[in-house]
């Protein structure tokens, strides 16, 4: 997974987002061969299906999930360094780079280089950025519990401890 950001797009996403999570009209009568039992389709389709729910629920503020995760994963680990935090999303540095920038303009995070590497910049959400995220995550929570809503409790954490263990976590 290259970036984590996506374009949101038209046509056939609901019917994408559906079959993600269990089946829109005439979606089944699609035969998809070996692609049925392919880990990285299915990723795929969850992913799209998750992201056109969280374009749905941002739509206003134009908020897009990389750029989100950017923000909480800063908050959760003050001081993480913009290079480490790209590596554990999975973002290119390039693309990193014009986040954390627009980020800064906007005033919710602050970029510190540190004394002991001078080539590296160390990141902290600004008290704007504590309030920027505070107030979206209960729709956050409102999102991730509707992409969800297929699974039982039991199924939504057995899949969090598969998903943990294919990535490392």
């Amino acid at each position: 997974m290259a970036e984590v950001a996506a374009e949101p797009r038209t046509g056939d996403t609901d019917t994408i987002g559906d079959a993600a999570r269990g089946g829109a009209a005439g979606i089944g009568a699609i035969n998809f061969g070996p692609l049925a039992d392919s880990l990285g389709f299915q990723l795929r389709l969850a992913q799209i299906g998750a992201f056109d729910e969280f374009f749905a629920a941002f739509a206003e503020e134009g908020l897009q999930p990389g750029s989100f995760s950017v923000l909480i994963t800063i908050g959760e680990n003050p001081g993480i360094r913009q290079g480490v935090l790209a590596n554990a999303l999975k973002i290119k540095r390039s693309h990193m780079a014009k986040i954390v920038q627009s980020f800064g303009e906007a005033g919710l995070i602050e970029r510190r280089v540190p004394a002991d590497d001078r080539r590296a910049v160390e990141l902290t959400l600004t008290g704007d950025g504590h309030r920027f995220v505070e107030a979206k995550m209960a729709r956050f929570a409102a999102h991730e519990q509707a992409s969800a809503a297929c699974l039982s409790a039991d199924e939504r954490r057995t899949l969090f401890a598969l998903l943990r263990k294919l990535n490392g976590l």
